[in-house]
């Protein structure tokens, strides 16, 4: 078994493709089957379905995964101990963040990161907080940048709380509460909202508050990104709460503070096992840990 046959078997996995699979190993998709059916043969049972429509997993597939994932993370933490030893940074950095993170400077830190370790290869992902959590925890991300809301905290992984910051109501220039100079969410309860998906640690924090004050909302619009809420409030379809720091950086929309708004913390995490040499020298720019601080955060 060889980690290059990992590899292929983990681009399959996650393009559902062996076509855009060999594509992003830059190896022409004959070669890749090859190696593919060389390890199937090796292990006695088939990784993947294959019909003219779809590639998917068989259970086999499903089992191997993970351990597969670790042995490749294993053979690039590997690499990066042994050039830190001998004075280098190498091997990779994988970092994921959701879009409304203000704490820190993330494009600004990556950028420094890349000027002073050149041989490490950079890479980011944006997403939602619980599937970035759970990414760090399995060692697909290195480091993630997170925001929960207060009741919750990171598990299963070391984390550092960066900052603290109320939500606040984001209206159409042209709505009735622009000029009122603060409002509840009693007012808002009225209103018909776009939001992050339900179940996600972003949407959670506003859910909850409306909950504790024995209110319903109305959610019309449900989106994955910051700047779509954005275009969904400027035409006046709907209102939306988000972070009091991450709310300016948008234009067209107005903002309204509100009293009894629910607040959000934002973390750095990390793996609890520890840092490559990478991760921790990136952290460093920031200034952030390494604390291992686990928590009971789960996903909501």
């Amino acid at each position: 078994m060889e980690l290059q046959q990992m590899r292929y078997v983990l681009a399959v996995a996650e393009t559902n493709s062996f076509t855009r699979a060999a594509q992003r190993c830059h190896v022409v998709q004959s070669a890749l089957s090859h190696q593919i059916a060389r390890l199937e043969r090796e292990l006695g049972a088939k990784l993947f379905e294959r019909t003219s429509r779809r590639v998917r997993l068989t259970p086999a597939g499903t089992a191997f995964l993970p351990a597969a994932r670790q042995c490749l993370e294993a053979a690039e933490r590997a690499v990066g101990e042994v050039a830190a030893a001998v004075g280098e940074i190498r091997g990779r950095l994988a970092v994921g963040l959701i879009p409304t993170v203000t704490a820190v400077d993330v494009p600004g830190a990556l950028g420094v990161f890349r000027q002073r370790y050149p041989h490490v290869r950079v890479s980011l992902r944006v997403g939602a907080s619980d599937d970035l959590a759970a990414q760090v925890e399995q060692g697909t991300l290195d480091v993630a940048f997170l925001g929960l809301p207060t009741s919750a905290r990171p598990a299963g992984v070391a984390a550092q709380e960066l900052a603290r910051d109320r939500l606040v109501a984001v209206v159409a220039p042209d709505h009735p509460l622009v000029g009122e100079h603060m409002v509840d969410l009693r007012r808002l309860a009225d209103e018909t909202f776009v939001d992050l998906p339900a179940g996600t640690a972003g949407r959670s924090q506003t859910d909850d508050a409306f909950t504790a004050a024995g209110l319903d909302r109305d959610v019309a619009f449900e989106v994955t990104t910051a700047d779509y809420i954005a275009r969904l409030v400027r035409p006046g379809l709907a209102v939306a709460m988000l972070p009091a720091a991450y709310a300016p950086e948008l234009t067209g929309v107005t903002i309204v503070e509100v009293v009894d708004a629910p607040s959000r913390v934002e973390y750095a995490i990390w793996n609890h096992f520890g840092c490559t040499p990478a991760a921790t020298a990136f952290l460093e720019i920031l200034d952030i840990g390494p604390l291992v601080d686990v928590g009971s955060y789960r996903s909501r």
